[in-house]
């Protein structure tokens, strides 16, 4: 079956990011702003800040990562479960759990702003690199094994987080990443002990 999901996921939140580019009103209404969770109850903020993008390069950024690595995490995910349910429900889930400690920390903030799918598209990354630590990933065109990435991805998204300035939510990216993980082991033990194998016999490609 074709990864429709995926496809659909890329295209609403193309279409949000490029109408709220230029409608501030919708962005507005969409944002993660705490205090409107907080004291408005607006809950759908936790989520819907996900279809949201700072700018062009943000959104061709996290759409061409889904693309490539969310299609297979959604057939992967249909195979074990069954279910189409899954991996819609996986990747709204990760929109959730990477934004709760920014959250928390910001929610009498009334100064903090948060958008951008990049805490969902590390966990769909995150699961990829479980499922497939030795396989190359292109950065910036240049190959390198997911493993090598994913250590490379941690340490930039700490040092990003405490830097700041770049307008994306660094701080999302790490509770997407382990939500991925820790999603993926939950439905099917039994990828832990194909990590650690896979692990143990590098090979590239």
């Amino acid at each position: 079956m074709s990864p429709f999901v995926t496809i659909i996921l890329i295209a609403a939140t193309a279409l949000v990011s490029w109408l709220a580019f230029n409608n501030r009103r919708l962005a507005d209404r969409l944002i993660l702003w705490p205090p409107a969770v907080a004291k408005r109850h607006e809950y759908w903020r936790l989520v819907s800040y996900g279809f949201l993008h700072a700018d062009l390069p943000h959104l061709l950024f996290n759409m061409v990562t889904l693309f490539f690595f969310g299609r297979l995490i959604e057939q992967v995910m249909l195979q074990l479960t069954g279910s189409m349910l899954t991996y819609p429900l996986f990747y709204l889930g990760a929109l959730l759990v990477s934004i709760l400690p920014s959250y928390l920390k910001n929610q009498d903030n009334p100064n903090y702003f948060s958008l951008g799918a990049s805490g969902a598209v590390s966990a769909v990354l995150f699961a990829f690199i479980l499922i497939s630590p030795w396989s190359l990933i292109f950065v910036f065109f240049i190959p390198a094994p997911a493993i090598i990435y994913a250590v490379f991805y941690v340490g930039y998204s700490l040092w990003m987080d405490h830097k700041g300035g770049d307008r994306i939510n660094h701080s999302a990216h790490l509770p997407g990443a382990a939500f991925g993980v820790i999603f993926m082991l939950a439905m099917e033990p039994r990828l832990g002990q194909v990590f650690l194998a896979e692990l143990l016999n590098p090979r590239l490609g």
